[in-house]
């Protein structure tokens, strides 16, 4: 049941509470709604719109793209999802959140003229951001395809250029069980004679025939362009463009030369209507920043925050734990919804972690602490062999020393690593299995934050009320 319109002084929470109670289902694939609402507003879009599909990987290309054309001196308005912690982070302009205001008076206008149609809350949160677009008169819009592509809300704008970061298995009761269906999906983001640039290495072929059959101009990673590097600093080489001398992005891991070869990509194909210096993409990517993607905050022990939630992006945190070095234990907190591939992306890290604090995820697709940690027992179990025990049946053994090191400094008595017992335990919330893991943890330790943006963001929160 709908509640009632928020009244003329209702809060953007209020609002956002009005939203989620006014359609039938949460998510409910389709654009005849959206756009029948969009000709009513008489939406016009008369910027530069460049998309961003895929399955990993949107976030950073969306947040590269903005700091380049931001460096570039145009205006420009970006709209991603979900949010971390405020909903504002969703819209963006010139790099600054939208303020409560300024959504609140697009929702009014929408609910004003959609009539009897009613919208998903990414529908009518996508509404409101174009509408905030145009009105402040951007140069160009960077826009976040919300789930697949054909039938994502996002796709309702006629794309001047699409990207698709990668294909892999994910949001399959939507978008197929197989890369094939879900690369066909996520294609449909590409328009007739336009740039389709593509960075999987290996595109599934849906993704080539429907760039074909619809005479895109489709551009393929390894072909159209590349990337190479060495320790010091990387080059991009596209059809005709070449930018060499270029500091690595800010932003950590070892796909994010592959995001940004694809960002790239995308201004080298719009170069008739956008003019990016080279100055602008080596500050654009040195001042790139989005939290929560393989983000470690300074201290000790050492926090990884990473919102990875399916098995494609599990891989990728795997290899950059790995690249960062030894540490006696990881401790990893971890929540995760129960229509994601759950045993897939424990078993990309299993043989990593010494300590699982599973937290419960609130909500009709959250899933609880208790029955996450069995499900990590049982990837654990199926992955390494490795026993398995509640956290209170063993102890970690730490000791203060000043043997062959710096006084004060902890040192950890562990037995060898294929001895080691893994510990598994489960919290209500993911702020109280992360309190829980910084007790645990030595210094020299680390913890990973991962499994969904509903764990990290409650932990990022508190730890920024904690700085406060």
């Amino acid at each position: 049941m709908p509640r009632p319109r928020p009244s003329d002084t209702a809060t953007l929470q209020e609002w956002l509470d009005y939203l989620e109670s006014l359609h039938r289902t949460p998510i409910d694939l389709g654009l005849d709604r959206i756009r029948a609402v969009a000709e009513k507003l008489k939406l016009e879009l008369p910027f530069v719109k460049i998309t961003v599909g895929g399955t990993n990987g949107k976030g950073s290309t969306c947040a590269m793209l903005e700091a380049i054309l931001l460096a570039s001196g145009y205006k420009v308005g970006t709209y991603t999802s979900p949010h971390l912690i405020d909903f504002n982070e969703r819209i963006r302009v010139n790099g600054d959140q939208a303020g409560d205001a300024d959504i609140i008076r697009q929702f009014r206008e929408i609910e004003d003229t959609r009539g009897d149609t009613t919208l998903s809350y990414f529908e009518y949160t996508t509404l409101a951001a174009l509408m905030l677009f145009e009105q402040q008169k951007v140069d160009v819009a960077v826009l976040e395809v919300g789930l697949g592509g054909r039938l994502d809300a996002v796709n309702l704008v006629d794309t001047d250029c699409a990207i698709i970061t990668s294909v892999d298995i994910d949001h399959t009761a939507y978008l197929g069980d197989t890369r094939e269906k879900i690369g066909w999906e996520k294609a449909h983001i590409f328009r007739a004679g336009r740039p389709a640039i593509c960075a999987d290495p290996m595109p599934p072929q849906t993704i080539l025939d429907h760039a074909g059959e619809i005479g895109a101009d489709l551009w393929l990673f390894g072909k159209d362009f590349n990337y190479s590097g060495d320790r010091q600093q990387w080059a991009y080489g596209g059809r005709s463009q070449r930018r060499s001398g270029l500091a690595y992005p800010s932003l950590r891991g070892a796909n994010q030369l592959l995001n940004a070869s694809a960002a790239l990509a995308a201004l080298e194909a719009l170069r008739p209507r956008l003019v990016v210096p080279q100055q602008a993409v080596r500050i654009g990517l040195s001042q790139v920043s989005l939290p929560g993607r393989l983000q470690i905050l300074p201290g000790t022990p050492t926090i990884i925050l990473d919102v990875a939630h399916n098995p494609h992006a599990a891989a990728a945190l795997g290899q950059n734990l790995d690249n960062m070095g030894y540490f006696p234990h990881t401790h990893a907190v971890v929540g995760m919804l129960n229509d994601k591939d759950i045993a897939g992306v424990i078993a990309k890290l299993a043989h990593r972690v010494d300590h699982w604090y599973c937290a419960s995820l609130e909500g009709p697709r959250g899933t609880s602490g208790a029955d996450l940690a069995d499900a990590v027992r049982q990837a654990i179990a199926a992955t390494t062999g490795k026993p398995t025990l509640e956290e209170s049946s063993t102890e970690v053994r730490r000791a203060a020393s000043t043997e062959g090191g710096r006084p004060g400094v902890r040192s950890v008595a562990l037995p060898p690593v294929e001895a080691r017992t893994v510990k598994v335990s489960s919290f209500e919330n993911p702020v109280q299995a992360f309190t829980e893991a910084r007790k645990q943890a030595a210094e020299n330790d680390r913890i990973l934050v991962f499994g969904s943006f509903a764990t990290v963001g409650p932990v990022l929160d508190e730890l920024g009320r904690k700085a406060t």
